[in-house]
């Protein structure tokens, strides 16, 4: 199929035709138009895919549309490819630093937790030592 509606892509992406629209606002995409009818090309439904793969992989729109923009079949894609590489590389360690952050946060609250457990608990046992006392005294009056 060489062309779709914006209804069929919007199916198949799981967006909205508001998404798709304001893509097209931005220039990301170039639907032909048929009187009120938006009819996207192949080419369109391929540039829709990788943005929002770009999405998925953290890029922004600005960084989708210029990796976009360097295809060359010609030449191959090599700069292209070059290009997604390095960004998704650099992604790759952002997220792996977030993830070292990460833990080290949830070590922390699990220390934290403990400490406020071992707490309520020393409370308590403390709670029913006095309450233990009294009851003897209590008992031996």
């Amino acid at each position: 199929m060489g062309s779709f509606s914006i209804r069929e892509l919007t199916r198949e992406f799981g967006v909205t035709s508001r998404t798709i629209r304001h893509y097209e606002d931005i220039g990301l995409l170039t639907p032909e138009r048929r009187g009120q009818t938006r009819v996207y090309s192949a080419a369109d439904r391929t540039r829709l895919k990788l943005i929002l793969r770009g999405k998925r992989f953290g890029l922004s729109l600005e960084e989708s549309r210029q990796i976009i923009q360097m295809y060359d079949p010609a030449a191959g894609n090599r700069a292209q490819l070059e290009r997604l590489l390095a960004r998704l590389r650099e992604q790759r360690e952002s997220l792996l630093a977030r993830r070292r952050e990460l833990d080290a946060m949830l070590e922390e609250l699990e220390a934290a937790e403990t400490a406020c457990q071992t707490a309520l608990a020393g409370q308590a046992r403390a709670a029913r030592s006095v309450a233990g006392t009294r009851n003897t005294r209590r008992n031996n009056r």
